[in-house]
């Protein structure tokens, strides 16, 4: 067997193969004979079939099908042997249309074109400097989570007057048209109706400045503005809201109002227990500001990641073989048209560009990823999963089955492999490049990302 490679330009080259009869006839005859011991044709008995019958019917196929299997081999050790890495797969050279005769030929040419991967270096040290954005905690920022904190740690409290903001508990009777309670009618006892959430203003107004003791009169899907709301609130089927048309008493058992929790050292305990050591108001705010940042590092995170993407890049010469990328492409994508083809190469080539850009930092930094990186973010994929569903706390057997579930699809395993050496590929260049940290406000931030999304 002969393999030879030329050159051509624009990072591509042409492989011949010239697979000679010495490669292949040892294999043919074995199979030949195979067949001769196991065929069953009439008139002969089995493994009695003339060899000659057996070659007539059998030896075009076994040949084809040995040179093929010949030809697919050799072109791979090739490639491994040489080092050579290519872009897409080869694709049969269109110049020279090699006609075979597989009747009387004992030699056998093809010739393939590959497109030959080109070797990236980049510099990181000594490269350009990437910008990462923080995002500045401001005091709006402060003082919306303070007040989240005081209304998740608030209570309601007893009062006497309705008002407003109020939620009033009591207790409904239905009643007929003159005003009398309907025997065996819908009377649900211990309602909470919040006032604010009230949508008929006439219903809101006749329950301000009540007291518990006292009885109102109206229609409660006047005052809801929703059906399905009263049927939850009266504890009544769908079908009996949606038909529901009578007044009903109400009378004010209790009023609550909420309070939001105070900024003491009782709140700072609750919130972050007695081992933080905050006890002061300016404890309390710096810990608050240290959570926000935290948070926004994520974001800041995300921009940084997709800046730095396009800017390697846009920053980055890389030749590509684009007539035969282009061709690949129409042969893998059968069912896309030359003008798709065309539409989305340019989408194609920029993340080609990025893959040959991270396996350049992944080769020249060393970078793997183990088992335990793996399982490890495969669990958070599973808990954010539970998570969407409101569960917080999963028992460890349960996570391990859903992991093992996750990580039997190849398929997954190899986005998560992915999305690791992504993460590490960015890391990398944060930590190797000279990076300008710049402070901005939230809505400079936002305006940055908006920008981003329109490009």
């Amino acid at each position: 067997m002969k393999i030879t490679r030329e050159d051509q330009a624009n990072g591509s080259a042409l492989i011949n193969v010239v697979i000679e009869q010495k490669d292949y006839e040892k294999n043919v005859a074995d199979k030949l004979r195979e067949y001769r011991m196991k065929a069953s044709l009439p008139g002969f008995r089995p493994g009695k079939v003339p060899a000659s019958l057996i070659e007539k019917r059998f030896a075009k196929p076994v040949l084809l099908e040995e040179v093929n299997n010949l030809l697919s081999n050799s072109l791979n050790n090739y490639m491994q042997e040489e080092k050579i890495s290519i872009l897409g797969d080869p694709l049969p050279h269109q110049q020279e249309e090699l006609k075979i005769d597989w009747d009387n030929d004992k030699e056998f040419s093809f010739a393939f074109d590959i497109a030959i991967s080109p070797e990236v270096k980049i510099d990181l040290e000594n490269g350009h400097a990437f910008d990462y954005y923080r995002i500045r905690v401001d005091q709006q920022m402060l003082e919306e989570s303070i007040e989240s904190i005081r209304t998740r740690y608030g209570t309601n409290v007893e009062t006497d007057l309705v008002s407003e903001k109020s939620s009033v508990r009591g207790d409904f009777v239905q009643l007929d048209e003159e005003g009398n309670p309907v025997e065996n009618g819908i009377a649900p006892k211990g309602v909470l109706i919040a006032v604010d959430l009230l949508k008929d203003e006439a219903v809101k107004a006749e329950f301000l400045s009540k007291k518990a003791g006292d009885t109102l009169r109206f229609d409660p899907v006047t005052a809801l503005g929703d059906r399905h709301e009263v049927g939850h609130m009266l504890n009544i089927s769908h079908e009996e809201a949606d038909t529901l048309n009578s007044t009903f008493s109400f009378t004010i058992a209790s009023i609550l109002d909420f309070t939001k929790a105070e900024l003491n050292e009782e709140l700072f305990l609750k919130v972050y227990g007695a081992e933080s050591g905050i006890s002061t108001l300016e404890q309390f705010k710096e810990k608050i500001a240290e959570e926000i940042t935290l948070n926004l590092a994520h974001s800041s995170n995300q921009k940084f990641a997709v800046d730095t993407r396009e800017s390697l890049i846009n920053n980055i010469a890389i030749d590509l073989p684009e007539p035969f990328l282009k061709r690949w492409l129409r042969e893998v994508n059968k069912e896309m048209t030359d003008d798709q083809i065309e539409q989305d190469f340019p989408n194609f080539t920029r993340d080609l560009r990025w893959q040959l850009i991270k396996n350049s930092i992944i080769r020249d930094h060393e970078l793997t990823v183990t088992e335990d990186e793996i399982s490890s973010f495969a669990r958070q994929i599973a808990i954010s999963q539970y998570q969407q569903y409101g569960i917080y706390q999963v028992q460890e057997e349960h996570l391990d089955v859903f992991v093992k579930k996750i990580l039997e699809k190849e398929e997954d395993r190899e986005r998560i492999v992915r999305r690791i050496f992504d993460d590490k590929v960015i890391s990398t260049v944060r930590e190797k490049a000279p990076v300008v940290e710049k402070e901005v406000s939230s809505d400079e931030f936002r305006a940055m990302v908006e920008t981003n999304e329109e490009l």
